[in-house]
């Protein structure tokens, strides 16, 4: 069968290649997928992945044998993959616990798109009660940024939406931000006196360092990317307070997905939640979907089909 797989030369991230068919396990499905979907971290970082695996790991298709052992849904039914390895594949092996069936009303296509996007939004949303709540979202015109943003106002919080450039701002705040930035610093970012009582930070860099200095007393800054590749410094006395403690969290939980995964397609039937694909084709011009997505030419989500 034909996959996308890990290069490491100068023509990758990934290349085609024709591998072995999966061999599902007891407790695996075997799972026709008809679409995938790029994230910016799986391709820019893809030296931590061997040369030649098949990569990826968010997808949608058809379960067409189901686990052995009883597990998982039957064959036939939609389904959406999420933080499984080796989805970008014409079939694979997946453990039901990483899969989600895609309810009636919700596109095959549209049910790829949560995936690590849109449970790393949840996983941190759900950290805390937000009603009510100032919630800094950076990077806020990513795949993680745009879910996170819908998810916040859903939960009753007030969303600020921090973008590179005023042309990364569209659609955000029709998703539910109350106000959009492209700065944090002086009389161009938060306001005066403004502090954020969680902040989802996916850029890193000198960024979370100012993110941090307007984190609210009980806030918490949860670090889920660091897309600028920069370091972070604080200044002498940075972190050093009065008051409730304030955190950082790091993100990197890798546990099964389904239960979200359901979760987001549910907000998605119920026309709670859009999926935010950015771009749309054929993974026959995966190459070109890389280049505009590492170049941040991609608003929200890339979503390949699968022929």
């Amino acid at each position: 069968m034909r996959a996308l797989v890990v290069d490491h030369s100068e023509a990758g991230p990934v290349r085609f290649a024709d591998v072995d068919e999966p061999f599902p396990s007891a407790g695996e499905a075997l799972v026709e997928i008809r679409h995938i979907a790029l994230n910016f971290g799986e391709l820019n970082y893809v030296d931590q992945w061997p040369a030649g695996a098949v990569h990826g790991h968010d997808a949608a298709g058809v379960v067409v044998r189901a686990a052995s052992d009883g597990s998982g849904p039957p064959a036939g039914t939609r389904v959406a993959v999420g933080m499984a390895p080796h989805a970008w594949a014409q079939r694979m092996a997946v453990s039901p616990a990483s899969l989600a069936t895609v309810p009636e009303g919700v596109e095959l296509a549209d049910a790829a798109a949560p995936g690590i996007a849109g449970v790393t939004a949840l996983r941190v949303l759900r950290t805390r009660s937000l009603l009510a709540r100032s919630v800094l979202i950076t990077g806020a015109s990513g795949g993680v940024g745009r879910f996170a943003v819908q998810l916040a106002a859903l939960a009753g919080a007030r969303v600020t939406a921090l973008v590179g450039s005023p042309e990364r701002a569209a659609g955000l705040r029709e998703l539910g931000a109350g106000q959009v930035l492209t700065d944090l610093s002086g009389s161009a970012g938060a306001g005066a006196g403004e502090q954020f009582d969680l902040v989802l930070d996916t850029v890193g860099g000198p960024l979370a360092a100012r993110a941090w200095s307007l984190l609210a007393q009980g806030g918490t800054l949860h670090l889920v990317g660091y897309s600028s590749g920069q370091e972070t410094l604080f200044p002498p006395g940075a972190l050093f307070g009065f008051g409730a403690p304030r955190s950082i969290a790091t993100y990197g939980d890798m546990t099964p997905t389904g239960g979200e995964l359901a979760d987001l397609l549910g907000l998605m039937a119920a026309g709670r939640l859009s999926a935010p694909v950015g771009l749309r084709g054929r993974w026959q011009d995966v190459d070109e979907a890389v280049r505009v997505l590492l170049a941040r030419k991609v608003h929200g989500k890339v979503v390949l089909d699968v022929t």
